[in-house]
């Protein structure tokens, strides 16, 4: 099985939500949410106003928005973001531009911590 990467190039602009499941290149203007369980790419030129919803994502051009990410969320050196992160590990390359606030680190388990259901009297 070959995996190949979608790719929206620069001159694409979509007013709307997008839903995607494996990896997704974006180079051009999205207005809306970015769903996903896959990876994304945010090109140079991309510009995302909206949320971002995914497993992980790498960030190479703007987004304005909120970001939720399983795994993890890297801001390249020319990246700008203006919204918060939550991720499960954050990595900010030297001259990114991020504002907002994040929150990193695996979500606590809200399953009971032995295991079991709470005893009846």
């Amino acid at each position: 099985m070959t995996t190949s990467k979608n790719v929206l190039s620069n001159d694409v602009e979509i007013k709307g939500s997008i839903k995607f499941s494996h990896d997704l290149i974006i180079d051009g203007k999205i207005e809306g949410e970015v769903v996903s369980d896959g990876s994304l790419t945010v090109g140079e030129n991309a510009l995302i106003k909206g949320e971002v919803k995914t497993r992980s994502v790498i960030i190479f051009g703007k987004v304005e928005g909120n970001i939720t990410v399983a795994e993890r969320c890297e801001l390249k050196s020319n990246a700008i973001l203006v919204g918060d992160i939550a991720a499960g590990t954050l990595a900010i390359e030297e001259g990114a531009t991020f504002m907002g606030q994040s929150q990193v680190g695996k979500k606590p388990e809200t399953k009971p911590v032995f295991g079991g259901a709470p005893k009846q009297p």
